[in-house]
């Protein structure tokens, strides 16, 4: 009996090169289509759970598949804070995150023909007061295009944590140790009988 295919449902070059950490390539990249407008009154938490579960509730699973599929929240307090969609937000965002702490929520939601396993990482991140001079190079950059909350931490953007308590690779969008246990349970190899 040979390997499940591993189906990645995101786009993101991040969660591709974390599942690279464990060893694992995508056999196929297959986004879904969500729509991830929150609901009104959402809180954070419950947003980025219904969101993963909604993208791998809209994937198709072959029996020979198993499906990973991710969200990644920014949180202010009952603040949900998305991909910014232009200059002005991202420097909003950062304005409203500078100085302050939040938390940063990753729901991993793993499926196979018969089952699906969910687990939700919820790291604490603490950011340094921002100058007005680091706040707009940093926007320059452009790397706060496409990133929740407005930065990555794994870009430029790092050097503004001044602490994390919690998943780091959650953070960036894809927490490593909780992924392995959510494939493993779908019964996809980690170790050993790989191909």
């Amino acid at each position: 009996m040979h390997s499940p295919k591993l189906i990645l449902g995101s786009g993101s070059p991040r969660r591709a090169e974390l599942l690279e950490q464990l060893g694992l390539r995508a056999d196929d990249v297959r986004p879904p289509e969500v729509d991830e407008t929150p609901q009104k009154g959402e809180l954070p938490l419950n947003y980025c759970r219904r969101i993963a579960a909604s993208k791998a509730a809209a994937m198709s699973v072959a029996d020979d598949e198993v499906v990973l599929c991710a969200d990644t929240t920014v949180a202010l307090g009952r603040r949900i804070m998305g991909k910014p969609e232009n200059a002005d937000e991202a420097a909003k965002f950062l304005r409203a995150l500078s100085g302050r702490r939040h938390k940063v929520i990753t729901s991993v939601v793993v499926r196979n023909a018969s089952g699906q396993w969910a687990k939700d990482v919820v790291t604490t991140v603490k950011m340094k007061r921002l100058s007005d001079q680091e706040l707009t190079a940093y926007l320059a950059s452009n790397d706060w295009q496409g990133k929740a909350g407005g930065y990555a931490i794994q870009g430029p953007a790092g050097a503004f944590v001044a602490w994390l308590q919690g998943s780091y690779t959650g953070v960036v969008g894809l927490p490593i140790h909780e992924t392995a246990g959510l494939l493993l349970a779908a019964g996809y190899p980690l170790y050993g009988d790989a191909p």
